[in-house]
């Protein structure tokens, strides 16, 4: 089982299905021993089974790799810290966090209730913290103890949280969330030897596939871009090694199509070097507008013709 994470051990969250499912055995092709971490639920947070993550697991066994099953929910502080710890446990060490896991609960803003709100933050964005949160505490006591540490996180965002996406108010901040939270982790965590970035992947899973009309369109004998598995290669490169020098960075890919989000920067403006009277900004903000670039389209890209 010889690859690019030789050695190294990996917790994937939400690894039962999709593109959880891709990472685990794509971290175990290339070496790793690999936590495959689900709770089991369907794809609106309800319901729990390690059923399906245990068939990953034998499915890595059944290669000759090495992984074991773990049922914590993420965004259960005590049990995101269980998942750290048995990971240590486990295989004696933890050099990558791969934050996966989340649900769907879409609906438009003038009809979701709090409910709806609350389960899709919590976890994706209480799931994202709380395993980095004692992972990154499990990496600095080693740096503080002079033990060497070379190690990886890499959350997950999206496309409906960096650039928008009507009908999922919920999901996208949480997920614009991870993005800054990934951008901070990147800065705090860099003194002990751990790098954070982020990947906003597009995949045809059982959470997208309703978004989509028709669902899944199969390519005859050729290579299927919007399968699931396409997202692991790069997710397992900032894992390894050899990612050693990218830190704070967020990541679209799709098929085979792989680039940088540019996040947020300051754009054109103006300094009248006193307070403004809101009468003059009629005149000011429209100019400011006008010369900046436009948002980006969900599909990440500039409005053709324009910025």
């Amino acid at each position: 089982m010889g690859g690019i994470m030789e050695g190294r051990v990996v917790i994937v969250t939400g690894a039962a299905r999709g593109i959880g499912r891709g990472h685990a055995l794509e971290f175990a092709r290339q070496g790793a021993r690999v936590v495959v971490n689900d709770l089991g639920a369907e794809v609106d947070g309800t319901g729990s089974s390690t059923g399906a993550a245990g068939e990953v697991v034998e499915e890595i066994r059944a290669m000759g790799g090495e992984a074991v099953v773990d049922g914590e929910d993420v965004s259960d502080f005590d049990g995101a810290h269980r998942m750290i710890e048995r990971a240590v446990e486990t295989f004696g060490d933890l050099h990558v966090l791969v934050n996966n896991a989340g649900i769907l609960r879409d609906r438009m803003l003038v009809n979701m209730t709090a409910d709806e709100w609350d389960a899709v933050i919590r976890v994706h964005l209480r799931g994202t913290f709380a395993p980095l949160r004692h992972a990154a505490a499990y990496w600095r006591s080693r740096a503080k103890a002079g033990e060497p540490v070379d190690a990886r996180v890499i959350n997950t965002t999206s496309s409906s949280g960096i650039y928008g996406n009507p009908g999922q108010g919920n999901y996208g901040a949480a997920k614009a969330g991870i993005a800054s939270l990934t951008i901070i982790a990147a800065k705090e965590l860099a003194r002990y030897g751990v790098t954070v970035n982020a990947v906003a992947p597009a995949a045809l899973t059982r959470m997208t596939e309703n978004l989509i009309p028709g669902g899944r369109r199969p390519v005859e004998g050729g290579f299927d871009p919007s399968a699931p598995d396409n997202i692991a290669p790069l997710v397992v490169w900032l894992a390894s090694a050899q990612s050693r020098g990218i830190t704070g960075r967020v990541f679209n890919v799709r098929g085979g199509h792989i680039s940088v989000a540019e996040g947020w920067h300051a754009g054109p403006g103006v300094d009248k070097d006193a307070r403004w009277d809101p009468a003059e900004l009629g005149e000011v903000i429209p100019a400011l507008v006008d010369k900046a670039a436009p948002n980006a389209l969900t599909s990440g890209r500039i409005p053709e013709g324009e910025g």
